[in-house]
């Protein structure tokens, strides 16, 4: 059972959530202060969050922004707006997945039982290394030489396979497979953008350049003196 934070104003919508979650038996926190988004999230410590993007007062983007700096839990962002213009700006404000309204609720449960299994469960190798880096996978902390960096969940996920497959080309179909259900509900660009960020965070700690890009296959973590 987990803890689902709704980031909504309709009722119809978050009535349709409700139900649906409670088959699962998850519990739903709904916004009592649109003033104070950020404040309620942090107080119900949820294990997964629910975005609109039009809100009573600021936007989603912004309240992503300002969640992301106090939890680590995997948002989710659904939203009417078209999904090639906002995708990229809601996942760089720090989403993780993005469903389009009308959904359906299967697709949405498909999308937070996936998310939940990624940060809640991330199997029986804590630590993975490569080089002098390391990367607690229950804490989505990236250690290095040059210093720490905090991961989302989704780049956290996306590091692992990556060193656990040093040196070797991942596709961006074994990706989406392996992170995402195959892509079934998924639009190219998250896979994308996920790999963008997760690039900016590493070059933070000048290892930027062990991530590259096999254009038009995948993506390869190198070790320090690989060609």
């Amino acid at each position: 059972m987990a803890k689902v934070f709704v980031v909504e104003d309709n009722p119809t919508i978050i009535k349709t959530i409700r139900t649906e979650l409670a088959k699962w038996k998850h519990t739903i926190i709904t916004v009592k202060d649109w003033d104070h988004v950020a404040d309620e999230v942090e107080e119900a410590d949820p294990d997964l969050i629910l975005f609109d993007i039009t809100l009573p007062t600021f936007d989603g983007f912004y309240w992503i922004s300002a969640v992301r700096q106090i939890t680590k839990a995997p948002i989710i962002v659904i939203s009417a707006a078209d999904i090639d213009s906002n995708i990229m700006h809601a996942i760089a404000s720090g989403a993780d997945d993005y469903i389009m309204k009308p959904f359906s609720t299967a697709v949405l449960l498909a999308k937070i039982q996936a998310l939940l299994r990624r940060s809640q469960e991330p199997g029986n190798v804590d630590n993975l290394n490569w080089d002098t880096n390391d990367l607690n996978s229950l804490t989505n902390e990236l250690t290095t030489p040059k210093g720490s960096v905090q991961l989302s969940p989704t780049e956290s996920a996306l590091l692992g396979v990556l060193i656990t497959h040093l040196n070797q080309t991942v596709t961006k179909e074994q990706l989406l497979e392996w992170l995402w259900q195959g892509g079934k509900f998924l639009n190219d660009n998250t896979l994308n953008v996920n790999i963008s960020r997760l690039r900016s965070k590493l070059a933070t700690v000048n290892l930027n350049d062990n991530l590259r890009t096999e254009r038009g296959i995948g993506y390869r973590l190198v070790t320090r003196h690989a060609k």
